[in-house]
């Protein structure tokens, strides 16, 4: 009994002296979350990439003056005239005077110079060339202004809600000429998921182009205007401004095992800050997500189809899924479940839906990706069925 009553006796002290020494510990934990982002910023966001799940905000929805990350809308409207074919990457554009006059961050472009959509990129992307911005929108709208309206319109397309530009380049300290954290990332993503061959230009620390003048030739180095490429091994772009309004702006993404995250910094006290911030951001991020991706590469069966030219479709699913994880899930639970729709009539054009692929954990539904139509498939007439009766009683 006694010997019963000092085990108790030192066993409560054991868990007070571990409870006194442990605690501190715990709360250090409980707390980390929460101290390593504690940032000077006003405004900030984490994004994923191809999803689009938010990570971290601060204000994001603050609105505030971009500086040259309004080059960001510039660029992807200049990937988009590419894609679209109506400019070409060796195209050759011609600086006008107003191009020429930009201040702020240039890339020294003359009057009547000539360099190719290839090289203006280099100019916006790398070095923030303001008049090389200019030179871009107008050679593809016809002038600033038409490209501004451009601009805005792509802003409301994407949902954009608290964006207006003035300008193609972000020199304005115009109220009227703003945007927020949260929209910056919505369109850093579009950019950078939609034309990933972006980071071709954006991951550029150093590179020389030549300027061709009336006074001869002569190089000239662009220097990249993103330190984070050089302070963070996992940097791959995207965009750096500041104006005395602005202050100091960043949209920094980076790729780390396959994810791809945007951080957004706005209105940072001093330029250190806007990157010391972003990479504690992306650290962040890359520390607490884990992403699953399906491809969906395996061929689908056909299906029947009723009242169509054929009895069956092609299917497909319609690209890939992607799932973003924060919480340390174990992707091995994730079951695959593919859902067709009970009665498919004709006529059917490629890229219907005819069913889904629902991604379930833990009973869960975390996702799906539609099931399409591969191909067209008209609808029967008589001399159709007319037809397959007689191949039946032939074959």
């Amino acid at each position: 009994m006694i010997w019963q009553k000092m085990s108790l006796r030192v066993s409560v002290c054991i868990v007070l002296i571990l409870c006194v020494v442990i605690a501190p510990f715990w709360k250090i934990v409980a707390l980390a979350d929460e101290t390593v982002l504690q940032l000077s910023s006003p405004s900030v966001i984490l994004m994923e990439a191809s999803t689009g799940t938010v990570l971290y905000e601060k204000n994001p929805d603050e609105v505030r003056s971009p500086a040259s990350i309004t080059k960001i809308m510039t660029l992807l409207l200049t990937f988009e005239a590419l894609e679209k074919g109506r400019i070409k990457l060796e195209d050759e554009v011609s600086t006008s005077a107003h191009a020429k006059s930009m201040g702020g961050s240039q890339v020294f472009l003359e009057e009547g110079e000539v360099q190719t959509v290839d090289t203006m990129i280099k100019c916006i992307a790398v070095a923030s060339g303001n008049d090389a911005s200019v030179a871009m929108a107008e050679f593809i709208a016809g002038s600033e202004e038409a490209f501004v309206q451009m601009m805005n319109e792509k802003a409301a397309e994407l949902g954009m809600g608290n964006t207006h530009f003035l300008d193609c380049c972000g020199l304005s300290s115009d109220s009227e000429h703003h945007t927020t954290a949260r929209d910056v990332a919505i369109m850093s993503r579009e950019l950078i998921t939609r034309y990933p061959q972006v980071y071709q230009y954006t991951k550029i620390w150093m590179e020389d182009i030549i300027h061709v003048t009336k006074q001869g030739s002569k190089s000239f180095t662009l220097s990249s205007t993103n330190k984070l490429l050089k302070q963070y091994q996992w940097a791959t772009g995207l965009k750096t401004g500041s104006t005395s309004t602005a202050k100091y702006c960043l949209s920094a993404t980076a790729n780390k095992n396959g994810i791809d995250l945007i951080a957004v910094i706005m209105g940072a006290p001093d330029f250190k800050v806007r990157f010391s911030e972003a990479r504690s951001l992306l650290e962040y991020g890359f520390a607490k997500t884990r992403l699953y991706v399906d491809e969906n590469k395996e061929e689908l069966a056909p299906i029947q189809i009723q009242g169509g030219k054929e009895a069956c479709v092609d299917v497909k699913p319609e690209g890939a899924f992607r799932y973003l994880d924060v919480t340390g899930n174990d992707f091995s639970q994730i079951e695959k479940i593919f859902v067709y729709k009970e009665r498919i009539e004709a006529p059917i054009s490629a890229g219907d839906q005819v069913g889904s692929i629902e991604y379930k954990m833990q009973g869960k539904n975390i996702g799906s990706v539609a099931i399409v139509a591969a191909k067209d498939v008209e609808k029967a007439h008589y001399i159709d069925y007319l037809h397959r009766i007689i191949l039946w009683y032939l074959l």
